[in-house]
């Protein structure tokens, strides 16, 4: 028997009656097909029973000794299984059950019952049961709508309430967690949306295995797209979950704007820009600021007489700050500092770049020099304005040719300086590549602004660079790293493996870091191993 959606139904005998009822002996479904060159092979999987019934009014199909089959061989038995025909799409009832167990829970089970409310929204009701905190009533709920989407999900409990030491006391708390995410359209131009996440203390979402998040972030958002313009307005709230956060500290964001001006290329292909931004970021007790960015620059691309190609680029940033109570970094001695401050920083930069393209054979070989020239003024960062949106701060080979290497605004990049770099690739005909990228930059003087252990500190920054083999659809590796400059001694490795077909990937992941920015704290050497898996069972 072929049902609609292509799966089948084999079986020793079968009776059919009513017009809609089909009882199969010895019967066998799959909805996957043979393999075209074995045949004789089992498939992917399939579901073995004594008994099988389909009922089409009903639109079910019921199985009796029932044994789960992966490649062939049994993996899992039930005496009863039951399960939708292929022409129902979604319908209420029970999902996957799932039994587990810590030192903090006890045994734990939880079986999700399906609500069907409608084709356009639908809900899931998980209670957890656990042995050694009682009942965790948990669900979600999704809606989508014409303008958009959202979904909502949450989770509460009272369990006794427990000493520092674990120990139980006496009454109860009310313990639990929200999560919500929508995005919704107002127009061809513009959307807006909400992520929400709060939890009612630290401790519960890796207690209950939620997830173990350290911060709980909430945003509220609205976006537009036009050409190549863009522009958004977001308010931020955060939720430390660490024993040491301290909620008077934690900064709130409201607002953040920002907008992006790409204009249209001119006669010989030059383009101005604009990027704003105003943001108000306070806290209840400690550092506030209000920064209001502009920046206009310019930028002509042309090529040279040898096929290599230039990009001259020129722009004007000012920055504007109003600060309340600013420590100055280093001299907590210090009353702290409020009031006006800023900055106006110039910059010229000049990118070249000289693609040699060759063959032999069937492989094309591609050879590319690198060479970046930036200037602007030394400085550039009073003690005054506070550093909240450029600490998360990473030097590699994505960042080597860019005009600010900071992630934020709240740090600028100053002086001359000379970045360089050659990239090297060889492309097969039959789709394996291997590319090679290393470079490195050089400043006049020192930057203190970099901290030390970044890599750019010095005049002469680390070594980064990148070498990626894929010598077919099967293999891919990737190795990045970033080298001492003196020592050539490794100060961060990643190396990244993956392989097999589509249907079972396997990806290895390597990390080495041999110490960390000093101003992120002493973390020291680390190392890290990460290994994963993905087996597609079925068609997409």
């Amino acid at each position: 028997i072929i049902l609609s959606d292509d799966s089948r139904f084999a079986a020793n005998g079968a009776v059919r009656s009513g017009g809609n009822r089909a009882e199969m002996s010895k019967a066998v479904f799959s909805p996957c097909p043979l393999c075209a060159k074995h045949p004789g092979e089992s498939p992917l999987w399939q579901i073995k029973a004594t008994k099988v019934v389909h009922d089409q009014r009903r639109r079910q199909i019921t199985y009796t000794d029932a044994f789960f089959e992966l490649f062939g061989a049994p993996i899992a038995y039930t005496p009863y299984f039951s399960h939708p025909d292929p022409t129902v799409k979604r319908r209420s009832g029970f999902l996957t059950p799932s039994f587990g167990g810590n030192s903090r829970l006890g045994t734990t089970f939880q079986i999700p019952y399906f609500f069907n409310l409608a084709p356009n929204r639908d809900a899931t009701f998980s209670p957890l049961l656990t042995s050694d905190e009682g009942v965790v009533l948990t669900g979600e709920y999704r809606h989508r709508l014409d303008s958009g989407q959202f979904t909502l999900s949450g989770s509460i409990t009272r369990p006794e309430q427990r000493g520092d030491n674990g120990e139980t006391v006496s009454g109860r708390d009310t313990r639990g967690h929200i999560e919500s995410v929508g995005v919704f359209d107002i127009d061809d131009t513009w959307k807006w949306g909400f992520d929400v996440a709060r939890s009612t203390d630290d401790t519960y979402l890796r207690r209950y295995g939620f997830n173990t998040e350290n911060t709980l972030t909430s945003n509220l958002f609205a976006e537009g797209f036009r050409g190549r313009n863009y522009a958004a307005i977001n308010a931020y709230s955060f939720q430390g979950l660490e024993v040491n956060d301290d909620p008077g500290d934690t900064p709130n964001i409201l607002p953040i704007m920002d907008f992006s001006f790409i204009g249209d290329a001119g006669r010989f292909g030059q383009r101005y820009t604009l990027d704003a931004n105003f943001m108000e970021l306070f806290r209840t007790d400690g550092t506030g600021s209000t920064r209001l960015s502009l920046d206009g620059g310019w930028r002509l691309p042309f090529m040279g007489p040898f096929g290599d190609l230039y990009s001259l680029t020129a722009s004007l940033r000012g920055d504007a700050y109003w600060v309340t109570d600013v420590v100055e970094k280093g001299r907590a001695d210090l009353s702290p500092t409020s009031g006006l401050t800023g900055r106006v920083v110039p910059q010229v930069s000049l990118d070249w770049r000289l693609p040699l393209i060759g063959s032999a054979g069937s492989v094309r070989q591609i050879i590319e020099p690198i060479v970046k020239f930036a200037i602007s003024p030394h400085g550039g960062n009073p003690s005054d304005i506070p550093n909240e949106d450029s600490q998360s701060f990473e030097f590699d080979d994505t960042n080597l040719f860019n005009d600010n290497r900071f992630s934020g605004l709240d740090r600028v990049e100053g002086g001359p300086r000379l970045s360089y770099g050659i990239r090297a690739g060889a492309y097969g005909a039959g789709g394996g590549s291997t590319t090679v990228f290393i470079g490195q930059s050089f400043r006049t003087r020192a930057d203190s602004t970099f901290a030390p252990g970044s890599g750019l500190e010095d005049k002469l920054s680390d070594f980064v660079g990148r070498i990626t083999i894929k010598p077919s659809n099967l293999l891919d590796l990737t190795y990045r790293f970033r080298l001492d400059s003196n020592t050539l001694a490794s100060r961060r490795t990643t190396i990244d493996l993956s392989a097999g077909p589509d249907w079972l990937r396997t990806t290895l992941g390597f990390l080495s870091i041999d110490e960390g920015p000093a101003d992120l704290g002493d973390i020291g050497r680390r190392e890290e191993l990460n290994l994963s898996m993905r087996v597609k069972l079925g068609p997409e």
